[in-house]
């Protein structure tokens, strides 16, 4: 599995959006997908398709006119690595007959590892739900308050990486 250079694109954009959060960064001016494109490297076009994309799905607020600009949505804290691949990529599946509606795999009716991927999925998902845009942009995650309790760390034995799901699961046994 890999991500696509656009996911990774729109990673990077975010990271880099985050870092302007707070008065002193803002007071340097608003934030556009020129500004950012130039600080990250990555092409003006893909920054503003991105952009555009990031604003449709709610990650980014925008401004027009004068003294417009972008900014994030929410806190970099409650926007996690999930939230910002799937507005690029659509849902997180790692299959597409795991996705509801999605019926076009000719092998479907008699399937015996589809049930399966569901747990893949999920778990998946979850760690990269477990990422915040915070811990991405090495910003300090001092207003705890601010993540959702899907975001918020886990303690000790509950905290599993996905392989160990994987196997919890049968899914990687031998």
């Amino acid at each position: 599995m890999r991500l696509s250079n656009l996911a990774d694109y729109a990673v990077v954009l975010m990271s880099a959006a985050a870092r302007h959060c707070g008065a002193a960064r803002l007071a340097e001016g608003r934030l556009n997908a020129t500004k950012l494109a130039q600080e990250t490297g990555v092409p003006l076009p893909t920054a503003k398709k991105l952009v555009s994309r990031l604003t449709a799905a709610g990650l980014f607020e925008s401004t027009r006119g004068i003294g417009g600009g972008i900014r994030l949505a929410r806190p970099p804290a409650s926007i996690s690595l999930a939230d910002i691949v799937e507005a690029v990529e659509g849902p997180l599946a790692i299959t597409s007959c795991t996705i509801n509606g999605n019926h076009d795999c000719a092998l479907e009716s008699g399937c015996t590892v589809k049930p399966h991927w569901g747990v893949v999925n999920r778990t998946i998902r979850q760690a990269l739900d477990d990422v915040s845009l915070a811990s991405l942009s090495d910003l300090p995650s001092t207003h705890m308050s601010h993540r959702s309790p899907r975001m918020q760390a886990r303690d000790g034995d509950e905290r599993r990486s996905v392989a160990s799901a994987l196997d919890t699961n049968g899914i990687m046994a031998g």
